[in-house]
C-alpha cells in the first residue's frame, strides 16, 4: 500500500488520525451555512481540524453568520474568495489549509458524524489520492422532495455510483472528496476556468498521474437541493453548459451516458416539430409525435414511486422538475458542447 505522504506534519499529529482541512467555497448560502459548518465541527474525527471557509461577495447575511460560527470555535476561519467562484474558492481554501488531508465539503451539505473518520480510515487503507461517497438528496417542502428523489433515481441523473449507490472500488470521480493534500499541489489544484464540473476534471488529472479515485458507499452526505424551480433550472443549464464544454475539451474521457440527455431534448423537440408539420399538412411526419408522447409516458411512469414514497404533492412536482433537469442540462449541454454558451454562462449561475 502506497503510504499518505504528508508535507505539513503537525508534532501532534499520529499516523493513525492526522490532521484534517475542511474547506469550503460559500456565496449566498444564508439558508443551508449554519447546519453546514456545525456539521463539521460535530465530527467524532480525533485528529486536529480546522475549517477554511472562502468567502465570496455574499449580500445575503451569510457572512455574519459565518462571523457568529467563528466566534464560537476557534477551528473556523474565514479567508476572502476574490474570483468569486467554486474553484477559486476551493483553491484560495486549500493554500490557506495547513493540514496533510483536505476534505471538500460543499455549503450545501450536511456530514454525517462519522464522515470524516471513515473517510481518513478509507484514504490510509486503500493509499488513494481522493475518497468519496454518496451524494445523498433530501428535502423539505414537496418541490425539494421531488428534486432529491430525481437525484436519487436512474431515471433522473442516470444512476451514477455517488447518486444512487453501489460497490466500494476505483471510479471515475466521487462527490465531494477527502484529499491527499500534496496530491491536489501536484497537479495543480482545481482548474479556475472551469466553473462546473471541476470535481470531474481534478479527478482526472489525478487518475492521468497515475493516482486512485475511491468510491465508497460508507460515506454519504445529506446534500439540500435548489429550493425554486428557477434556482434549479439555472443549475442544470449552467452544470449541462460545463458538461458540453468538458466533453469538447476531453472527447475521450466522456462516457456515452453524457450525451443520452443532450439526444434526447434534439429528440424531443424535432419528434414535436416534425409532429405539429404533419398534423398540418397531413403527412406521415404526425408519427414523429411518438418520440414526445413515449417520454411523457416515461415522466409519468417514474412519477409513481415518488407518489408512493413522498406523496401527491411531491409527485405532481415531480412531473415538472424530472423535465427541467433533462432539459435544463441537455440544452445547456448543447450550448456548451457547440461553444454557444459565452454569453449566458453568467446569467445562469456560477
Amino acid at each position: 500500500m502506497r503510504e499518505l505522504r504528508r508535507l505539513e506534519s503537525m508534532p501532534s499529529e499520529s499516523a493513525e488520525y492526522p490532521g484534517v482541512s475542511y474547506v469550503m467555497p460559500v456565496l449566498n448560502e444564508v439558508e443551508h451555512i449554519e447546519a453546514a459548518v456545525l456539521s463539521l465541527t460535530g465530527q467524532d474525527y480525533p485528529g486536529e481540524s480546522e475549517i477554511v471557509l472562502a468567502l465570496g461577495p455574499s449580500v445575503d447575511g451569510t457572512n455574519r453568520v459565518i462571523e457568529q460560527l467563528a466566534a464560537e470555535d476557534p477551528r473556523i476561519r474565514s479567508i476572502p474568495n476574490e474570483l468569486g467562484s467554486t474553484p477559486g474558492g476551493l483553491n484560495a481554501a486549500i493554500r490557506a489549509s495547513s493540514h496533510p488531508i483536505v476534505v471538500r465539503v460543499d455549503a450545501h451539505s450536511v456530514l454525517p458524524r462519522d464522515y470524516t473518520r471513515i473517510a481518513v480510515e478509507t484514504l490510509l487503507r486503500t493509499g488513494a489520492d481522493n475518497v468519496g461517497g454518496i451524494m445523498k438528496a433530501e428535502g423539505i417542502t414537496p418541490f425539494e422532495r421531488a428534486v432529491a428523489h430525481a437525484y436519487g433515481s436512474r431515471a433522473g441523473l442516470g444512476g451514477t455510483p455517488h447518486h444512487v449507490g453501489g460497490e466500494e472500488g476505483p471510479a471515475e470521480t466521487a462527490y465531494l472528496g477527502t484529499f491527499q493534500r500534496h496530491r491536489l499541489l501536484e497537479v495543480g489544484l482545481f482548474d479556475e476556468g472551469i466553473k462546473r464540473g471541476q470535481d470531474w476534471e481534478l479527478n482526472r488529472r489525478l487518475r492521468g498521474t497515475g493516482g486512485t479515485v475511491w468510491f465508497t458507499p460508507a460515506l454519504q452526505v445529506v446534500y439540500r437541493p435548489r429550493s425554486s424551480l428557477v434556482k434549479l433550472l439555472r443549475q442544470f443549464v449552467a452544470t449541462g453548459i460545463w458538461r458540453g464544454e468538458l466533453a469538447r475539451r476531453f472527447p475521450k474521457e466522456n462516457g456515452l451516458r453524457y450525451f443520452v440527455p443532450p439526444l434526447a431534448v434534439i429528440g424531443i423537440l424535432l419528434g414535436l416539430v416534425l409532429g405539429t408539420i404533419g398534423a398540418f399538412t397531413g403527412s406521415w411526419l404526425v408519427a414523429a409525435f411518438a418520440v414526445p408522447a413515449l417520454y411523457a409516458l416515461f415522466v409519468l411512469a417514474a412519477a409513481v414511486p415518488v407518489l408512493r414514497s413522498e406523496g401527491a404533492r411531491s409527485a405532481a412536482w415531480y412531473l415538472i422538475v424530472l423535465p427541467v433537469i433533462h432539459f435544463g442540462w441537455g440544452t445547456g449541454f448543447v450550448l456548451g458542447f457547440l461553444k454557444l454558451s459565452r454569453n449566458i454562462t453568467a446569467q445562469v449561475g456560477r
